[in-house]
């Protein structure tokens, strides 16, 4: 049963949640900061802020007027400074817990132009389409009007996602918008039961047309395209698949990009695991022979159209390959110099083991898991890598992510 209680933040918790502890043990309120006293809606481990008794110092104003409502940002209520101890902070608590002792750089700030894409919920209520994030621990729809942290070019995204929805009202059936900035404008993917009534598809074209969309998909099946989404990857322009998956950011890609450069140095053979469209491998075959593997065939068909059509590159040879069931062998590994992965949060494990294995010079991985990224760091380290650099990279901005990229070395 709920009460009302005083509480202290003594701590900031890896979800973005203040933590204060209690004689039954530790209590989770969003939207605090440690030193702060609150008082607050308590119920079980977790509680709802209802005052501010005692601000901390380090509260600053949110720049958002959805902050403390909506629920995608965690932490715009905290000073910079200590925002940043605390996202390097998530990264030394993962090794820390898997015994690895590792310096871990300063986070770099990656957040750029803001997010590039953004799945917006459409909900339909009392002859209303609404659009926008769910609130915090919560399953109402917050309407969106605008949202702070995207690109201009989605700043009216949560209208468009409306906007196509309009025709699919009658059903009523909760829906999602996947909206993408691509060079040649929005490319939005409707998720959920639609039908395949010819009225709707043909209110769903019209609609894209009038939005000036570049595509509309349904399910990542085509719809109309106007003009095909593309992107510029490094030295290659690649078509983008329906739903691709993206780097949040362009300047969190580019920094990502420019950190596994610089870890695989002059290596001449390279291997790109979980490559997707090719954020890296396409910008390493500037100066290397790359072989580049996923499970995702059409962004692999994206990667090898990009590959072909840019011009200066050395040969990208691209496989479709799932790596959790089935990761190149420690023979297979044999031809490389160095290899990159960037497997999904759950991360690598099946292909850290065989990498430990492997007498593969050096090793970058990258991750969106502390967790998953310090459980594949000590089967590395215990195979005998030793771990050069942890760069931390803040492109999910006032989020609990934090993407990391380091560099492993065999010493043994």
């Amino acid at each position: 049963m709920a009460s009302e209680m005083i509480l202290h933040i003594a701590a900031m918790g890896r979800h973005g949640e203040g933590v204060a502890e209690t004689a039954d043990g530790p209590v989770y309120v969003p939207f605090t900061l440690p030193g702060e006293t609150v008082r607050a809606t308590v119920d079980g481990r977790h509680a709802r802020l209802v005052e501010i008794v005692e601000p901390s110092p380090a509260r600053i104003a949110p720049s958002c007027p959805h902050f403390g409502t909506c629920g995608g940002c965690a932490v715009q209520h905290w000073r910079t400074e200590d925002y940043r101890i605390w996202k390097r902070g998530l990264v030394e608590t993962a090794l820390t817990h898997r015994h690895i002792d590792a310096p871990v750089g300063e986070p770099i700030d990656a957040h750029g132009a803001g997010r590039r894409r953004v799945t917006l919920h459409v909900r339909f209520a009392r002859g209303r389409v609404l659009a926008g994030f769910m609130e915090g621990r919560s399953h109402r729809l917050l309407d969106l009007d605008t949202c702070p942290i995207v690109v201009p070019a989605l700043s009216d995204a949560a209208a468009v996602a409306r906007d196509l929805a309009i025709p699919l009202a009658a059903a009523g059936k909760p829906l999602d918008v996947l909206c993408t900035a691509t060079d040649t404008g929005l490319d939005c993917d409707i998720r959920g039961a639609v039908g395949d009534d010819a009225a709707i598809q043909v209110a769903l074209s019209e609609a894209a047309m009038r939005l000036g969309l570049a595509r509309l998909t349904v399910n990542r099946a085509l719809g109309i395209a106007r003009t095909p989404p593309t992107l510029r990857i490094g030295p290659a322009r690649v078509p983008l698949p329906p739903g691709a998956f993206l780097q949040a950011t362009a300047a969190g890609e580019a920094v990502l990009a420019r950190l596994v450069g610089a870890g695989v140095g002059a290596a001449g053979r390279i291997a790109d695991l979980f490559c997707g469209i090719g954020p890296f491998a396409l910008r390493l075959a500037e100066r290397a022979t790359v072989a580049a593997f996923d499970s995702d065939r059409p962004a692999l068909d994206a990667l090898s159209r990009a590959a072909r059509a840019a011009s200066g590159l050395k040969p990208v040879q691209a496989e479709r390959r799932d790596l959790f069931r089935r990761p190149l062998t420690a023979k297979e590994l044999a031809r490389f110099d160095a290899v990159v992965f960037d497997p999904p949060r759950a991360g690598a494990e099946a292909q850290a083991r065989e990498l430990a294995k492997s007498k593969v010079p050096v090793v970058v991985a990258v991750s969106c898991d502390p967790p998953s990224f310090a459980r594949d760091a000590a089967i590395l380290v215990e195979g005998g890598y030793g771990i050069e650099f942890v760069a931390p990279v803040d492109q999910f901005k006032y989020s609990t992510h934090v993407e990391i990229v380091a560099t492993f070395r065999r010493v043994c």
